[in-house]
């Protein structure tokens, strides 16, 4: 069991609390939209139709852990960011990235090896149209690279 350190605390007026989410242009909602489904089990939270032709262009998920992640039909930007790592999402720790690698091979797609970095363990792999995504994980005390406890295992 992974326990948070997120905290209930007073706010500054102004104050950045986080990345709402991320929005990963796609060329292919469809496709683009199964394989993120299938790959990282995200539970579909709204669809955006097209104003002109009311087909559906986007949707967003409901978070996973503090990941919040949309998908948005666009051809030109997909193509724009192919081979580039936009985002990563943070892991614990070796035990996590193994069994994303594991779950990576049972659904047939390729992956980096895991690199033993100084800021943790990095893996990689490509979706549908070639976009970079990673996987990072905290330090073994749980710390991110700025020594923030993010998580810590009983």
């Amino acid at each position: 069991m992974i326990r948070t350190m997120a905290q209930e605390r007073d706010v500054g007026i102004g104050e950045i609390l986080g990345v709402h989410h991320v929005k990963v242009p796609v060329s292919d909602l469809v496709r683009s939209r199964a394989w993120y489904e299938r790959v990282f089990d995200l539970e579909p939270l709204m669809e955006f139709r097209d104003d002109s032709d009311g087909v559906v262009r986007g949707v967003s998920y409901k978070a996973k852990g503090d990941l919040a992640l949309a998908l948005r039909e666009h051809p030109a930007a997909a193509r724009g960011i192919a081979g580039f790592d936009f985002f990563a999402v943070m892991l614990c720790g070796r035990p996590d990235i193994d069994a994303w690698a594991t779950r990576l091979e049972e659904l047939g797609i390729a992956h980096s090896d895991i690199i033993d970095a100084p800021i943790g363990f990095i893996m990689s792999f490509d979706d549908p149209d070639g976009i970079q995504l990673r996987f990072y994980t905290l330090n073994e005390q749980g710390a991110d690279p700025e020594g923030r406890v993010r998580a810590t295992r009983p």
